[in-house]
């Protein structure tokens, strides 16, 4: 997609959101990478955050000076016309429950919002990422292609480096994250995307239909790109893609960070590679939808809800607000949405005895049978995320990522 940089005058404006907090390692990269762009319509926003309560703690106040260094980088930065939101200097910092990265992002799109014109694009950046020099123009161009969706999921890919404890905890997550994707593609769920903070854009006038973004501490790109794909249709393809930095963080409570750390200490159990049963009781449930808008029918999907609302039928109240098929499986969605659905996964997967493993072997073995998998020269008997080689779960993860990258573009090509 990507053309002449200079044929560029009817592509949207970019407003680029960056959150910083304890970032003097990868902003400077950001940077060079972001005054680099071939296509230069667009303005950086900055938000260097942290609780105030910080500057009275000894165990923080080497972080409180590294956003000191942002700052006073920020100020003489001139890679861009730049706007920067100083939430970390004495007595500018976060107080009370009002903190973290969920509260960055709002504070950065709202500032946005309130100058930006409708069809201008907010694209949320992480310090710690990555790009082409034509990563800008291709998100311009996509949403010129693409005026009526609401929202654009970036394909990622993290690079390894040089520590193997790293590589082999961000390969598992990735593992985790990308048979997470393709198993709800493969049942048809609305909800196929992949949501990271560094990953995501958005037109103004998405932000300003769906009510802006709900603060939270972390997992907030998550319940963002819930909201607007409730709203409308995400691109799920880009020409180009992000970079992430593959990096032990306890920043936020949930996401690549914490699931490394936890990982690297033998615990997966938040991020477990689900069994295939699951998502086919899911998609059960998605085929017998038009026989539920006529009666109710029973599948594991209409018991676990009638638990969760406590609702002999939860079905009943979508019936009679819904006058047909159409409107009331899409209700249906809106409350099965991604949230409920990962609760139900949770949930079941309790029962199984299967390992992560195991669960990958019957995923990879079902789904793709037609390629061959024997052309990755794995043992699979043997597959141990905890000790199989590196060069074996890269393996695997790069097959995975080409499997995604398919579903991905053909998506946007269809």
């Amino acid at each position: 997609m990507n053309g002449n940089p200079e044929n560029t005058t009817n592509l949207p404006y970019l407003n680029l959101a960056l959150p910083v907090m304890d970032e003097p390692v990868f902003l400077p990269r950001l940077l060079d990478c972001i005054s680099a762009q071939s296509y230069r319509r667009f303005k950086l926003f900055v938000c260097v955050n942290q609780p105030e309560s910080w500057w009275n703690n000894p165990a923080k106040i080497s972080l409180c000076r590294h956003n000191a260094s942002s700052l006073a980088l920020l100020k003489e930065w001139k890679g861009c016309e730049t706007v920067v939101i100083d939430h970390s200097s004495q007595g500018q910092g976060w107080t009370g429950k009002q903190h973290g990265v969920g509260y960055a992002r709002k504070t950065l799109m709202d500032q946005i919002n309130s100058t930006a014109q409708p069809d201008e694009i907010i694209i949320s950046l992480d310090a710690d990422t990555v790009f082409s020099n034509d990563f800008l123009l291709s998100v311009a161009q996509n949403f010129h292609a693409h005026p009526d969706a609401v929202a654009l999921a970036v394909p990622y890919f993290h690079k390894l480096g040089g520590d193997e404890l790293a590589n082999r905890a961000i390969l598992r997550y990735e593992i985790y994250m990308r048979h997470y994707f393709l198993n709800l593609h493969r049942i048809v769920s609305p909800y196929a995307f992949t949501a990271l903070g560094s990953a995501m854009a958005l037109p103004v006038w998405a932000y300003r239909a769906i009510g802006g973004m709900t603060p939270k501490l972390s997992g907030e790109d998550f319940y963002f790109l819930q909201k607007l794909r409730k709203y409308g249709k995400l691109i799920l393809w880009n020409d180009d893609m992000v970079y992430p930095e593959a990096r032990f963080s306890d920043r936020v409570f949930f996401g690549t960070g914490p699931a490394m750390i936890k990982g690297a200490a033998g615990d997966w159990t938040s991020y477990p590679v689900y069994p295939v049963d699951l998502f086919d009781e899911i998609r059960e449930t998605y085929l017998l939808l038009p026989k539920f808008y006529a009666e109710p029918q029973d599948t594991k999907i209409a018991r676990f809800l009638k638990l969760i609302f406590n609702d002999t039928d939860p079905f009943q109240p979508l019936r009679s607000n819904h006058k047909d098929v159409e409107h009331f499986i899409r209700a249906f969605h809106e409350k099965f949405d991604g949230l409920r659905i990962l609760q139900y996964l949770k949930a079941s997967n309790e029962k199984f005895r299967t390992t992560d493993e195991e669960n990958l072997r019957e995923f990879l073995h079902a789904v793709y049978q037609g390629d061959d998998l024997s052309k990755l020269k794995i043992n699979w008997e043997k597959l141990s995320f905890a000790d199989s080689p590196i060069d074996d779960l890269a393996k695997i993860r790069e097959f995975l990522f080409q499997k995604e990258m398919e579903v991905r573009f053909t998506s946007a090509h269809a």
